[in-house]
């Protein structure tokens, strides 16, 4: 066997590479958004350095779906349905990434063990 990779190793790296970002993506995006939802969910405290740090980088993520849905405040603890709503709808964009990417990208004949 060469030592150069055949188009198929190629193709098979290719998936496994973009599947592994777009499963680090998705990793980041879901724990800062899940972080943010429980920390407004039991009413951080703004002025702790984390908890901001956390708001400030979630902001953006959030950006597209903010005040889609009212948020809800029951006795002090805030669910912010927008939050819930962007993490099923970056999910969903995950999902159909990983089919183009199924479908850009030859599979191998080789059955895997």
């Amino acid at each position: 066997m060469s030592n150069n990779p055949t188009q198929k190793e190629f193709n098979m790296n290719l998936q496994y590479i973009l599947k592994a970002l777009v499963n680090l993506m998705l990793a980041v995006v879901g724990f800062l958004l899940g972080l943010r939802f429980i920390l407004k969910l039991f009413g951080a405290n703004t002025n702790n350095n984390f908890v901001n740090w956390v708001y400030e980088n979630s902001s953006e993520i959030l950006g597209p779906f903010r005040n889609i849905f009212p948020s809800a405040n029951l006795d002090g603890f805030v669910i912010e349905f927008s939050t819930i709503f962007a993490l099923i709808v970056y999910g969903l964009i995950g999902m159909f990434a990983f089919y183009v990417i199924e479908i850009l990208t030859p599979k191998s004949t080789k059955k895997r063990r």
